[in-house]
């Protein structure tokens, strides 16, 4: 069961869309091979992967990673609930096809403030007879209008998987990120986990600044690295899960003869809530 976004919802978000400007979620999607973008959203994926030509393996890798860790969760961990908040545009292996294709009867509720998402929101809400799928157009920083209409789709007295993928990089104020992320673990109840990515600064990845710095400049919104340590403080009071917070691409891969695959500059990782 789905619900539905009305047209006039659509319509209104619609006129939110700014073509002529890049976007992060179209140029997501362009890196990811889709077809919801527009030739400015080209133009600057094509600049920054001049800046950083592995870049565009972020987009596969983050998307790789929802996969693995959701597959996990539902599979292996018994969660049956998925909390997804920075939804991003719709493509393939969305967190609810993932989910029940293990477990049917799960549900998830996504979450954006991006209108483009919201009208495509469609894809988004395909469903198992016996699970449900839920979708609001909010802000991440709204979190008490969040968990309320969440409420609606998920029953907070059982676990809850909080998906945070790519999101909170949107959040310049390191402690009002720390505070959204804990605040809302704290209404989940025991056994919910945190799954979490960022893209980092490092170091030993100096092109990823320089791609960032570009994209702030040029796009919208603008985005907050953070280094592997700080991205691993939202994971305080929480059980981490092997291996740990590592590079998208390390956290549990598929068997490879080759050895691990190549870190790129989004970390991430899977915590559960004692």
């Amino acid at each position: 069961m789905a619900e539905q976004p009305t047209p006039s919802d659509v319509s209104r978000q619609s006129d939110r869309i700014n073509t002529a400007q890049p976007h992060t979620a179209r140029i997501w999607n362009y890196w990811l091979g889709g077809k919801d973008h527009y030739a400015v959203d080209q133009e600057a994926g094509d600049q920054i992967r001049k800046l950083h030509p592995g870049i565009g393996d972020y987009a596969r890798a983050d998307r790789l990673f929802l996969g693995r860790a959701v597959r996990h969760l539902a599979a292996d961990r018994g969660i049956r609930q998925f909390l997804d908040i920075g939804t991003g545009l719709p493509t393939a292996d969305n967190t609810h096809e993932v989910a029940q294709r293990s477990v049917p009867e799960s549900r998830i509720v996504y979450v954006d403030n991006d209108p483009l998402v919201l009208a495509h929101a469609r894809a988004l809400l395909t469903s198992t007879p016996e699970g449900r799928t839920d979708y609001l157009d909010e802000d991440l920083r709204n979190v008490d209008l969040i968990l309320e209409h969440a409420a609606k789709t998920l029953d907070f007295g059982e676990p809850v998987a909080l998906m945070l993928l790519g999101v909170v990089i949107f959040l310049e104020d390191d402690e009002e990120a720390y505070g959204i992320v804990g605040r809302l673990m704290d209404a989940l109840p025991s056994g919910s986990h945190l799954v979490l990515s960022h893209t980092v600064t490092d170091p030993a990845m100096p092109d990823v600044d320089a791609a960032v710095a570009f994209w702030n400049e040029h796009g919208t919104p603008k985005l907050t690295q953070r280094t592997p340590d700080q991205v691993a403080r939202f994971f305080d009071g929480l059980e981490l899960l092997d291996p740990g917070v590592v590079s998208c691409s390390r956290w549990r891969p598929e068997a490879d003869v080759t050895g691990l695959p190549d870190e790129v500059a989004m970390f991430g990782g899977v915590a559960r809530k004692p």
